[in-house]
C-alpha cells in the first residue's frame, strides 16, 4: 500500500489558502507517503506523465493535518511519481489546522 488511505473528499475545514503563493509561506518538509490518506481517489494519467507538470504551480505537494491526520489535498501525481521511484517520502507544505 502506498498511502495510509484513499478517499475522496476534504474532511477537514475550508483554510482559504487556493493559490500557490498562498501555500508559499510554509516551508516544505519530509513527508512518508504511508502516513497520507488522499483527498481524491482518481488521477489524470496525462499530469502524473507530463515532464512539466510542477512548471505553472508549486513544485511542492499540499497536505493538511487535521485531526492527527496527514491529508494530501494537492499533488497526488508527485506522490505517485516519488512511490514509482522507488521512494518512501517526499517533500510537501504541510498546513496544521
Amino acid at each position: 500500500m502506498i498511502f495510509k488511505a484513499v478517499g475522496d473528499s476534504r474532511p477537514y475545514p475550508d483554510h482559504g489558502l487556493v493559490t500557490p503563493k498562498d501555500w508559499s509561506p510554509i516551508t516544505p518538509r519530509v513527508v512518508r507517503l504511508a502516513d497520507l490518506t488522499t483527498t481524491r481517489a482518481t488521477l489524470d494519467l496525462s499530469a502524473l506523465l507530463s515532464q512539466d507538470s510542477t512548471f505553472y504551480g508549486d513544485i511542492f505537494a499540499h497536505v493538511v493535518a487535521y485531526s492527527g491526520e496527514l491529508y494530501l489535498e494537492d499533488g497526488l501525481h508527485r506522490a505517485l511519481r516519488a512511490a514509482l521511484q522507488q521512494r518512501s517520502t517526499f517533500h510537501a507544505r504541510v498546513l496544521s489546522l
